[in-house]
């Protein structure tokens, strides 16, 4: 049985958060390391407020914080002299590295990796691993990690595919229950309604809230490999398998609504119930995953406090830095300041492209062309592609066009939501063309429906960022030409249809291919 001496000297100096002084190398690394770190974390502040982003990454940035906070708070309880500074060098290089990389790239996601970086070698310095109650520095900057906007990342790039995936297995399990289920690539036909399984229903917000709660559990049992391998296994089976239930009950509610007692699916709260009763399936599965690794006893506790507690406190490292590890972190700073000075050159600029020449009338309304903003005209002479805007009547028509899919495609929801619009998605329509549909209400109140297609130089089109861009990686799509439509929502559906047409005639869409029930296009 422990003394009272014992547990007052635990809470003594070896509580410090740093071990020694920092000293002048210290001091150089650590200025080089906010220097590399100081605009991707201005970046990734912006995401958190931008509506346009649509994120809750402060939310993931406040359970790292937490947990950051929860263990440095404790003693560290792993005696020994400890000297962290390689460890540094080598994150600093690494996060200079990736810095490098966003900077020559100007791909803002990328640098934010290196905050990710940064936590790494903040929790390793704080001994995060070797304090009474211990956080895995990895895993931690592993949940940092989905503070990032990945979700976006996720959908536009292999969005495509959780679409399919997603709809195959929803696909077997409503064949079960309805043996007239058709199904078209990611449109399915149950009880002859037809339901699609576009980007909100493809899975990357299950899979991802599911990971980030293996890391979070991860970065307090601290998992072996082996026991990483089988946990990241369960998760990934977890979140699929929880996502195809989710959209097989969406499906059933909206094929028979008395199955599920006559709620409405597509609204809420019913949808949210469903989407966290599926994901809360994820969560448990990762608790009994952790619970078979984690043991936490007295006896264990005990022993790394009798460890501490033989002898003397942990050693403090006071010697002074030799003038070489000076030199080299007054050379690391150095570099770093050239890193961020380097001018940016994107990737993935466009080829520049003439505007689109929109009719002079669609449904007997002249056309009125709206000039481009300030900043829309500096985005595309920075990155290539065009865009033309004009308003006929009461309608207004976008048409961008562009051979970089993953720079300038995006939903009408991405951007209007930065100019202050509540905006809902209200589904897909295949006729006359697949079309994703929005409402957007003004900050002043007045309510738009907005209609967007995407199509391709080959005939394609779809009704979603996603496929543009994986048939773009494919090369199966070099040009693509989002189509916009707005019209006040309370326009009767026959004028609606009428510019619809009018617009589709004009730009000669009419023949498109639809890429959900195209067989040649579909992924096989």
């Amino acid at each position: 049985m422990y003394s009272r001496s014992l547990n007052l000297r635990l809470l003594k100096p070896s509580t410090a958060f740093f071990e020694g002084r920092v000293g002048w190398a210290g001091l150089f690394l650590i200025t080089a390391a906010i220097v590399l770190a100081i605009e991707p974390a201005i970046w990734l502040a912006s995401t958190w407020l931008d509506p346009a982003y649509d994120s809750s990454g402060y939310l993931v940035f406040a359970v790292a914080a937490g947990l950051f906070g929860w263990s440095a708070a404790s003693p560290v309880v792993v005696a020994g002299r400890s000297n962290r500074k390689p460890a540094a060098f080598l994150m600093l290089a690494l996060s200079g590295g990736v810095r490098l990389a966003s900077q020559i790239l100007a791909i803002n996601t990328i640098g934010a990796i290196c905050l990710v970086v940064d936590v790494f070698a903040v929790g390793l310095l704080f001994r995060l691993d070797h304090r009474m109650r211990a956080v895995s520095p990895g895993w931690l900057a592993v949940v940092f990690a989905f503070s990032l906007p990945l979700e976006r990342v996720l959908q536009r790039s292999i969005g495509y595919l959780l679409q399919e995936f997603s709809a195959q297995g929803a696909c077997g399990v409503m064949s079960v229950v309805y043996s007239d289920t058709v199904c078209q690539g990611t449109r399915l036909i149950v009880n002859r309604v037809d339901v699609l399984v576009d980007l909100p229903c493809s899975g990357a917000r299950t899979l991802l809230l599911g990971l980030l709660g293996f890391a979070v559990a991860a970065s307090l049992v601290r998992p072996r490999p082996h026991q990483v391998l089988a946990g990241l296994a369960l998760t990934l089976a977890a979140a699929a398998a929880t996502n195809i239930l989710r959209i097989s009950l969406l499906a059933v509610g909206l094929a028979e609504p008395e199955r599920l007692g006559g709620i409405s699916v597509m609204e809420q709260p019913w949808h949210d119930i469903i989407g966290l009763s599926t994901l809360s399936l994820v969560y448990m599965i990762v608790i009994l995953w952790a619970g078979q690794i984690w043991r936490p006893s007295g006896a264990r506790r005990a022993g790394c406090q009798e460890r501490a507690g033989k002898g003397s406190r942990i050693p403090i490292d006071r010697s002074t830095a030799p003038r070489s590890h000076i030199a080299l972190s007054i050379a690391v700073l150095g570099i770093a300041s050239v890193i961020v000075s380097l001018p940016r050159t994107a990737l993935d600029v466009a080829r520049a492209a003439e505007p689109a020449i929109l009719p002079l009338t669609i449904d007997g309304h002249q056309r009125n062309v709206v000039p481009l903003s300030a900043r829309e005209q500096q985005f595309f002479t920075q990155f290539g592609g065009s865009a033309a805007k004009a308003e006929y009547g009461p309608h207004g028509l976008l048409v961008t066009r562009t051979t970089s899919p993953l720079r300038h495609l995006h939903a009408p929801d991405d951007c209007l939501r930065g100019l202050g619009f509540d905006v809902e998605y209200l589904g897909a329509v295949f006729e006359p063309v697949p079309t994703a549909a929005y409402r957007a209400i003004a900050p002043d109140g007045r309510r738009y429906r907005i209609d967007v297609s995407f199509v391709s130089d080959q005939g394609a089109v779809t009704t979603n960022v996603s496929t543009a861009v994986w048939l773009w990686l494919q090369g199966r799509a070099h040009e693509w030409t989002a189509v916009q439509r707005i019209s006040p929502e309370a326009m009767p559906l026959p004028e609606r249809a009428r510019f619809t047409g009018g617009v589709l005639a004009a730009l000669d869409l009419a023949r498109a291919i639809p890429v959900a029930t195209s067989k040649g296009l579909e992924i096989q």
